[in-house]
């Protein structure tokens, strides 16, 4: 049973990748056409920004594409769950928000690059809320609380309390 859940996620994993190359392939094509055919844009943002598009599709496609066995075909590794909340569903984001970016541009002109400051303001969010639950945490630790009944040592002590 083991087995087949893993290959049920390497095949997952592996049309999820499929998927995310076959989009930014569309999409950076696309402005590299525009931007040579019709209209100009600015290639620094769109180089600077795209830097960290490029970095998480190359995390996920390291970590979550399947190995196989060269000579056997088998199946060696799934590769990481790349439908797994937390880094891996913010890095799809990183990435698709690159994406609506570079469309915006493409339509919009270079003020489509204000929509990817979305990505450094949900960094700065999520982690500001995470920052202030480990200081939440760590006063806890040093604390009792108050309706903590007194421990008695004996129970002639007890009795007369």
């Amino acid at each position: 049973m083991a087995q087949k859940a893993r290959k049920d996620r390497a095949k997952s994993n592996a049309a999820a990748l499929t998927n995310l190359h076959t989009g930014t392939l569309i999409v950076n094509t696309l402005f590299v056409l525009f931007h040579f055919l019709f209209k100009k844009r600015s290639i620094l943002l769109y180089v600077l920004l795209s830097i960290p598009s490029f970095i998480c599709e190359f995390v996920l496609e390291s970590s979550g594409r399947p190995k196989y066995e060269p000579s056997t075909k088998a199946l060696k590794n799934a590769g990481e769950d790349l439908s797994a909340p937390g880094l891996t569903e913010y890095m799809f984001d990183v990435i698709w928000v690159t994406w609506a970016s570079i469309v915006m541009v493409i339509f919009f002109g270079n003020w489509g690059w204000i929509l990817w400051t979305v990505v450094p303001a949900y960094g700065a969010v999520k982690g500001y809320s995470l920052l202030g639950m480990a200081r939440g945490m760590a006063g806890l630790q040093g604390q009792q609380p108050d309706n903590a009944a007194p421990v008695a040592g004996n129970r002639k002590q007890r009795r007369a309390a």
